[in-house]
């Protein structure tokens, strides 16, 4: 197992129950950065393709998360494509946080309130680990993308650009 509760996210509580190798990285949050994943990555010194930022789009009306590396952007079209459906758009924050039980910012694909459909971008398979947000601004999760997919029963698919 890997470095610790990170202060007891759900996000890390997930993590520690599946028995997964994980470690957590805090970073102090500067309101005025811009970007959560750009500035994780900066204030972490990581390549930005290994940190993945947490989406949360409607596909054809249900909510889905969507994972890219902070590089990179989101291709609604190939999301929708991704999980059978039609039509993508980026969803209202407000409901984006009612719906997993994070903050903007600091959703993470685990412990969420509501399990809901993820995709993990392919690119996650080029690295060992990747991190992404353990569910408050500040702090990720290290993890190997396939303990990511297998935790979040997410598909695996080509959705950055």
């Amino acid at each position: 197992m890997g470095g610790g509760r990170g202060g007891g996210t759900p996000a890390t509580v997930a993590a520690s129950r599946a028995g997964v190798a994980f470690s957590t990285h805090a970073y102090r949050h500067d309101p005025a950065a811009g970007g959560y994943g750009a500035e994780a990555a900066r204030a972490l010194g990581r390549e930005p393709a290994r940190v993945f930022k947490t989406l949360v789009a409607e596909v054809d009306g249900a909510l889905t998360v969507a994972l890219v590396p902070v590089s990179a952007s989101l291709s609604l079209k190939a999301l929708a494509a991704a999980v059978g459906g039609k039509r993508a758009a980026m969803a209202d924050p407000a409901v984006a946080e009612r719906a997993t039980g994070y903050v903007r910012g600091g959703i993470s694909p685990l412990g969420q309130r509501r399990r809901l459909p993820t995709v993990l971008d392919a690119s996650a398979a080029e690295h060992p680990t990747i991190l992404v947000s353990a569910g408050r601004r500040g702090l990720e999760i290290e993890l190997a993308p396939a303990d990511l997919a297998a935790l979040t029963d997410a598909r695996t698919a080509p959705i950055a650009r």
